[in-house]
């Protein structure tokens, strides 16, 4: 029963990031701050592997802050090449 359980959890976690990457791809925003949810999400991916709700609930409040407007913020400019 318990495996049951976790594999419909896993479903639903998939699903669910799925949708954030398709969510983060649409976003209208600078393309640092892209990327930077980008990572977040592929880290909670990998988290799905170790710590199935854990993970889960990561990409909650990840996703909750995106719908928020609470996303992170771009790097200055001058960090973008290397520059000072």
């Amino acid at each position: 029963m318990e495996r049951d359980g976790q594999l419909e959890l896993y479903d639903r976690v998939a699903a669910r990031l799925r949708d954030a990457h398709r969510t983060v791809r649409a976003l209208q925003v600078p393309e640092d701050v892209r990327q930077a949810l980008t990572r977040k999400l592929l880290i909670i991916t990998a988290a799905t592997k170790h710590d199935l709700p854990g993970a889960a609930r990561r990409l909650d409040r990840l996703m909750e802050d995106v719908d928020a407007g609470r996303l992170p913020a771009g790097r200055p400019a001058g960090e973008r090449d290397g520059s000072p």
